[in-house]
C-alpha cells in the first residue's frame, strides 16, 4: 500500500524537472538558431559591403572617359623625328676660316648622314661613298655628342681622306641648327669650328608611311617606246629570285617599266641588277587618270627607290 501511494507523488515531482529540461533545451535551441542567422545575416552583409567597397575601388580606379588625350610632342621629341625622318646630303663644308674643305671638294653630293634606332638605341650613320661608319649619339637640346664609331674595312682609294676627315669632324660634340620646311637644312658646327650644312630628304618610310618590300630587277641596256607611236622612252626590266643562299634561282620575262625608280640613272653602256625598295601608294597618292585594275604589280601602284646596284656589266 505504501509502495502505491509514492509512485503517484514520484510522477508529479519528476513532471516539473522534465519540463524545466525541455524549457532550457529549446531555449538553446533559439539561442543556436538564432545565432546561426545572425552568423549568416553577418556573413552576407559583409560579403556585400567588400562588394560594394571592391565595386567602388574599380570605380575610382576606372577612367571617367574612353576619350584618350592625344600625347603632345616636345621640342626635343620633335627635333629627333625631323632627324630621323630625313636622309641628309652635305652640299657644304667650311673651316675655320670659312674656307672650302678640300677634302669634300665635288664630292659633296654623295656624303650622306642619317639618323636611326637600332634595338632601342639612337644610332647615326654617315659615308663619303665608300664604308658606312656607325656610332651611337645623344641629344641634349641642340647638342650632339656622337660616340666612336664602326666602320667597315674596305679600302676606299682616293676617299680615304675625306673618310678619316668626315670620320674626324664627326665624333665628339657639336652643335647645330634646323632651317625646317618642305626641305630642311641642318647645320652644324664642329668642335673644330668646321660648319658642315646638309640638305634633308624625306625618307622613303616616312613619306610612304610603310616599310618597303625588297625587290631585284634586271635592267636592259636598251629602253623601248612606253606606247607605240609616242616618242617617250621607257626601262625593259626583269624580275630575278635569289635563294637563301644568294644564288640567282629564277628569271622572268622583259616587260616594259611605266614609272621611275628614285635614285637610279639609266647607263646604255651597261646591264645592270637592282635592289629595290618597292612601297604601296594610298589612293591620295595615285594619278587620277590611272585606270583600276586587278594586277597587284601594276606600276602605277607603286613608288620604287633604289636600294643598291648589285651587277653591272659593260654592253659588248
Amino acid at each position: 500500500m505504501v509502495g502505491s501511494r509514492n509512485k503517484p507523488t514520484l510522477k508529479i515531482l519528476l513532471l516539473p524537472s522534465m519540463m524545466a529540461v525541455s524549457l532550457m533545451l529549446s531555449a538553446c535551441q533559439k539561442e543556436a538558431a538564432s545565432s546561426e542567422n545572425d552568423t549568416s545575416q553577418g556573413a552576407e552583409a559583409g560579403e556585400m559591403t567588400d562588394l560594394a567597397v571592391s565595386e567602388g575601388l574599380v570605380s575610382s580606379m576606372s577612367p571617367t572617359s574612353d576619350e584618350s588625350e592625344p600625347v603632345e610632342l616636345t621640342a626635343q621629341d620633335k627635333l629627333t623625328t625631323t632627324l630621323s625622318h630625313h636622309r641628309w646630303t652635305l652640299v657644304n663644308a667650311v673651316d675655320a676660316n670659312e674656307q672650302p674643305m678640300a677634302e669634300f671638294a665635288n664630292i659633296n653630293s654623295q656624303i650622306t648622314l642619317a639618323f636611326n634606332q637600332y634595338q632601342g638605341q639612337d644610332t647615326l650613320s654617315y659615308s663619303v661613298g665608300c664604308n658606312t661608319i656607325s656610332a651611337g649619339y645623344q641629344l641634349k637640346g641642340h647638342t650632339l655628342t656622337t660616340e666612336e664609331g664602326m666602320s667597315t674595312k674596305m679600302s676606299c682609294g682616293e676617299l680615304d681622306l675625306a673618310e678619316n676627315a668626315l670620320n674626324t669632324l664627326m665624333h665628339g660634340s657639336s652643335e647645330f641648327k634646323i632651317d625646317q620646311g618642305d626641305h630642311p637644312v641642318l647645320t652644324q658646327f664642329t668642335d673644330d669650328d668646321v660648319t658642315l650644312v646638309w640638305n634633308g630628304r624625306l625618307t622613303p618610310q616616312a613619306k610612304y608611311n610603310s616599310k618597303g618590300e625588297t625587290v631585284f630587277w634586271a635592267i636592259n641596256s636598251e629602253t623601248v617606246s612606253c606606247e607605240a607611236g609616242r616618242p617617250e622612252q621607257c626601262l625593259q626590266v626583269k624580275p630575278i629570285t635569289y635563294n637563301d643562299q644568294g644564288i640567282k634561282a629564277h628569271e622572268g620575262q622583259w616587260r616594259v617599266f611605266v614609272g621611275e625608280i628614285d635614285g637610279y640613272q639609266h647607263d646604255s653602256k651597261h646591264e645592270e641588277v637592282l635592289r629595290l625598295q618597292r612601297y604601296p601608294l594610298n589612293s591620295d597618292e595615285l594619278s587620277e587618270t590611272s585606270e583600276p585594275t586587278k594586277d597587284d604589280t601594276a606600276d602605277e601602284k607603286y613608288a620604287y627607290i633604289l636600294d643598291a646596284v648589285i651587277e653591272s656589266a659593260v654592253v659588248e
